[in-house]
């Protein structure tokens, strides 16, 4: 009683409210630097203020080094932000429909999700309910390196709803599985219309291998797949057989008994997973279609707000947006933060040769997809904290 009640005084009004503060303030800062970023840009010989001097020769402009440019009054380049080049867009209404189609594909994805827990949770959980561990799960993998991604607080938001940590973490498990599956199933496919070398751009491909490591990335995802089938419905025993041996180490010694149980748990749900009919699976797997088709979709109705693209353009946009994911997949910053930005400008470069306008586009994508669940996830954490402690 005493321990419930120091846990309820820890989430006092004003301390929700001092943490929502500081969520916020957090969120606009990064927001703030997405759009105040300083880019040199090429312009007509002579009329522009900096000079180029590639100081760490290697013979490339790298538009975001203030150290390779020197003012000049007679230079090459010029300096503006993300910002400026927004202001200078010439938005019509063509332009804001397309956006706001953007923004509806995101409550599209999110939709999907929704859907998608509540059907794993046998329906257990209540529609407001999957829409918090939607919502949090989403701001947990924003403030998340994409490396890590926000998993293990996805089995912590579950098990917060009232599903046993074991059966959380089986459900986690089949979301990754599903996630993965969706993409390793989409490659071939995408590989019938697309050639190869339209798909990874030659001016990073030909020194990072950028190709070797999609392959690499893909081959990885496609093994985490068998593994992730075969330990839910071909040897879920392998859970417990598996938390039992990381947790008998001296260090984790106290907590073996715990993740026996767990273990035990998911071998349980595994086992009962198995006997779902194959419709409910396939209902799933659609539903996760759903999700990833409204994700990849973002990015093609943001660049057709600013640009002019036939049917065969959004068919290689989608295509390369494959190799995106893979980029912010496995990204060392939070919810791929400036990894993605730089990923999005070197693919969909062939679409326009403004480097600027194609930083300007990938960050009216990030303000749609991306910094909302940060400032959703600052609003939403600390109530349900409050309501589920």
């Amino acid at each position: 009683m005493e321990n419930k009640s120091i846990i309820h005084a820890s989430f006092q009004s004003w301390k929700i409210w001092l943490a929502v503060l500081i969520g916020v303030t957090v969120a606009s800062f990064m927001v703030y630097r997405s759009i105040s970023e300083e880019r040199f840009i090429a312009v007509e010989e002579a009329t522009g203020n900096y000079r180029w001097t590639d100081s760490n020769g290697n013979g490339k402009v790298d538009v975001l080094d203030k150290r390779e440019f020197i003012e000049d009054q007679n230079g090459g380049y010029t300096k503006q932000t993300v910002s400026d080049t927004l202001r200078h867009i010439d938005w019509s209404t063509y332009s804001y429909l397309w956006l706001l189609l953007a923004v509806l594909f995101v409550v599209g994805r999110d939709l999907f999700y929704i859907w998608r827990i509540r059907l794993l949770s046998q329906n257990d959980l209540t529609w407001r309910s999957s829409v918090n561990v939607v919502l949090l799960w989403e701001f947990a993998s924003a403030l998340s390196p994409g490396v890590v991604g926000g998993s293990a607080v996805a089995m912590f938001i579950l098990h917060k709803e009232k599903i046993e940590l074991g059966r959380a973490t089986a459900i986690v498990f089949i979301t990754a599985l599903m996630d993965n599956l969706f993409y390793v199933l989409l490659i071939p496919f995408v590989f019938l219309f697309i050639r190869s070398e339209q798909l990874f751009p030659a001016t990073i491909s030909s020194s990072l291998q950028i190709e070797w490591v999609f392959w690499i990335g893909f081959s990885v995802l496609l093994t985490i797949c068998i593994f992730l089938f075969a330990a839910i419905f071909l040897f879920p025993h392998l859970a417990t057989w598996l938390l039992k041996s990381i947790f008998s180490f001296w260090p984790l010694k106290r907590w073996k008994t715990s993740a026996i149980e767990t273990g035990k748990e998911i071998e349980l749900s595994s086992k009962l997973m198995r006997d779902y009919p194959l419709f409910y699976w396939i209902k799933v797997f659609l539903l996760t279609c759903g999700s990833w088709i409204c994700r990849y979709l973002v990015i093609n109705a943001v660049l057709q707000a600013f640009l002019q693209l036939g049917f065969i353009d959004h068919i290689l946009i989608l295509g390369k947006q494959l190799v995106l994911w893979l980029f912010m997949l496995i990204s060392p910053t939070p919810g791929g933060s400036g990894v993605a930005e730089y990923a999005f400008g070197e693919l969909l470069l062939p679409f326009s040769q403004s480097t600027l306008l194609l930083a300007g586009m990938a960050v009216v994508w990030r303000l749609i997809s991306y910094f909302p669940y940060l400032f959703i996830g600052a609003f939403l954490l600390p109530k349900w904290l409050k309501k589920n402690t």
